[in-house]
């Protein structure tokens, strides 16, 4: 199985100690950056959305390629075999990677998404993505879409291939510190979503979740500050969407 890293970073930041990693990996890679860089496999792209920016670097991926990974540059991998032999079964066409975040609202979050996606494929975590390279020209170019990692696993369950959600497979990354944070960050991937719900046909059941997310969401209060945000930020992201958000670029940095 022949892998092919496509690394999307918005500037240098991270950048050179993403180009260690993967030489230690031993795999081949492009970056698609949006700031110049004096280096041979970082390609610059203005930064339009990681949608663009996947669209742009798809072009370059080599022939011989059989499966793409998806990376954002500001991760650590761990135990990236165990995602990559998933796709010795011909009928698996995505497997994202499990992630991990050390502090912050999101520690309780991907807690309760996990759970969920032991189950059901709701969303998928596009800090590490590995599709088909054949399955990925399918579905290229990817609509814009604030959440093309989602879009991508439901095109890829519309093509009736399989995903795999690897927990063995996992990466670190930092992620919002506060719950006031949590609501921008959940306005921009819900909205993200529902766009990718529109453009999409993916199994009923996944459907069925978000149209019943807004009535469920309110349970959240249970878990206090943080639940209350991410209420907002859910509907606040459906509103955006109802309102007729189409785009695939987010301007808020909720990482502050």
């Amino acid at each position: 199985m022949k892998p092919f890293f496509l690394v999307l970073a918005r500037d240098e930041k991270y950048v050179d100690e993403k180009i260690e990693e993967l030489k230690t990996l031993g795999v081949p890679y492009l970056i698609v950056c949006g700031r110049s860089l004096n280096h041979p496999n970082v390609l610059y792209r203005k930064p339009e959305g990681k949608y663009d920016a996947i669209n742009f670097g798809a072009r370059f991926v080599p022939e011989y390629t059989d499966v793409v990974a998806l990376n954002d540059v500001d991760t650590k991998i761990n135990n990236f075999q165990a995602a990559l032999q998933h796709f010795k079964r011909k009928e698996v066409g995505l497997v994202f990677a499990r992630v991990s975040v050390k502090e912050g609202p999101q520690r309780l979050f991907y807690v309760i998404l996990d759970l969920i996606r032991r189950k059901l494929p709701i969303t998928a975590s596009g800090e590490l993505m590995l599709i088909r390279h054949d399955v990925l020209r399918k579905i290229l170019p990817i609509r814009p879409c604030k959440a093309e990692d989602s879009y991508m696993l439901f095109k890829v369950l519309e093509l009736k291939y399989k995903s795999v959600f690897c927990e063995e497979c996992y990466t670190e990354t930092e992620r919002t510190k506060t719950a006031e944070k949590e609501e921008i960050y959940k306005r921009k991937t819900v909205t993200g979503i529902y766009q990718a719900l529109a453009y999409t046909q993916p199994p009923y059941l996944i459907r069925l979740f978000y149209v019943l997310l807004p009535i469920a969401c309110p349970l959240l209060l249970v878990l206090g500050k943080k639940g209350y945000f991410w209420i907002k930020g859910i509907l606040l992201g459906l509103i955006d969407y109802l309102r007729g958000d189409r785009t695939g670029v987010w301007q808020s940095n909720y990482m502050e």
